[in-house]
């Protein structure tokens, strides 16, 4: 039995049918209608405002880190200070800090961002002016440890902040941001030097730098979030799973650049025969790289990916710091602090979207977790490497955090990003 036939089609043409005559019309393409055309535009004013805010915030902790690390050696000969008596007040510093963190973590949750900013900034500038000024232990210690409860509330804060962007803009942006502190660091010990070396004077240079700080809070003021998100959830929690081994991968990178800021000088003189004045290089050459790492690191995140990064820039710094240490020239110790740099330089942004994105804490109390574990490595690194350097050797030291750097290269290969 013959099955039935199709029907003929004319060419280029609908079937021979009853329904020939119809046009063949395609469906017409909805039209996006003004309120959503409306709240995209919105969306992206405030991604770009946000983003910029960020960037301001981030510069003024760069910048406030450089203002006091200009006042260090005025402070101590000011107040007459042994290294002992100078090492006890710097302990104000990183106390005010650790314990600052998880409180701007539970007030972020309770008040939003914006109320923490503001006082956490108020608490960076205002010591300044009397850090510069005051001679005795006894109110350096209560400004230092305020000028550290402010840097660590605006760490968390700014970081949340930037997790927030960083989500809503469906892009990686935080080695930019990052990248901004850095950048304050530098041009803010530029800025200082460069203040006192014309005949300011440290206070001028303190005031200068506390008039910044308000400046760029002012700027920052209009994309400050509300809210990011962070509600709900405890306050307080002991880090866990994923959020400790990101902490504890912050703690080593974190503890790597302590190492390169406090014992890179002492290894070139000490080990390399160096100068003072050409001792100072080492450091130089890793934060150049750190700087110029991050500022192009949002590019260099999307192209390789997160875990990419985290595992080659673990073992681009672990080969940095052994090049720097087994191979006798200075020259070559240049060359090895500046790959620690390039290698460090986008772990720390990619460790903190992970914080963001993570789902077994909330982001508010994950950020602090993170931050205070990276302020415990920058805290007790150099004590830990001194601990292994009287023991041993100074590259022995060295060689013990190169090791740590495989171990955060190994657990990248392991941890979801």
């Amino acid at each position: 039995m013959q099955g039935r036939r199709a029907p003929a089609r004319l060419a280029g043409g609908p079937p021979a049918s009853h329904t020939s005559a119809i046009p063949n019309r395609q469906p017409p393409v909805p039209m996006p209608s003004l309120a959503s055309t409306d709240a995209l535009q919105t969306h992206a004013r405030t991604v770009s405002a946000g983003a910029w805010s960020t960037r301001l915030i981030f510069l003024i902790v760069g910048i406030g880190t450089a203002a006091w690390a200009s006042l260090v050696p005025y402070v101590k000969a000011r107040a007459g200070l042994g290294e002992a008596e100078l090492g006890l007040l710097l302990l104000c510093l990183g106390l005010g800090s650790i314990a600052a963190m998880p409180l701007a973590g539970a007030a972020v949750t309770r008040f939003g961002l914006r109320p923490v900013l503001f006082a956490g900034t108020a608490a960076i500038g205002l010591p300044l002016p009397v850090l510069a000024t005051v001679a005795s232990p006894a109110v350096l210690g209560p400004a230092l440890l305020l000028f550290g409860a402010g840097m660590g509330a605006v760490d968390c804060a700014m970081n949340i902040q930037a997790i927030a962007i960083e989500r809503a803009a469906g892009r990686p942006m935080m080695s930019g941001f990052h990248g901004l502190y850095s950048l304050g660091s530098l041009v803010g010990a530029l800025a200082a030097g460069l203040l006192l070396g014309v005949g300011l004077g440290v206070e001028g240079m303190a005031l200068a730098a506390a008039g910044t700080v308000a400046l760029l809070c002012a700027l920052a003021t209009p994309g400050m979030l509300a809210r990011a998100g962070t509600a709900g959830g405890p306050a307080f929690a002991i880090p866990r799973g994923v959020v400790l081994l990101i902490g504890l991968l912050c703690c080593i990178v974190f503890l790597t650049e302590g190492s390169v800021l406090d014992w890179s000088a002492v290894f070139l003189v000490q080990d390399r025969g160096v100068d003072l004045a050409r001792a100072t290089l080492g450091y130089a050459a890793f934060s150049v790289t750190m700087t110029a790492g991050r500022l192009t690191g949002d590019r260099i995140v999307a192209r390789l990916g997160p875990a990419r990064i985290l595992v080659v820039g673990a073992l681009l710094a672990a080969a940095g710091l052994a090049l720097a240490t087994l191979v006798p020239a200075w020259s070559a110790a240049l060359a090895g602090y500046a790959l620690v740099g390039a290698g460090c330089a986008n772990i720390v942004p990619v460790l903190f979207t992970a914080a963001g994105r993570q789902t077994a804490m909330p982001t508010s109390v994950a950020v602090p977790a993170v931050t205070t574990f990276g302020y415990a490595g920058v805290l007790a690194g150099p004590a830990v490497i001194g601990f292994i350097a009287e023991g041993t050797s100074l590259p022995t030291a060295f060689l013990v955090v190169a090791a740590a750097l495989v171990g955060v290269a190994a657990a990248g290969r392991v941890l979801r990003l």
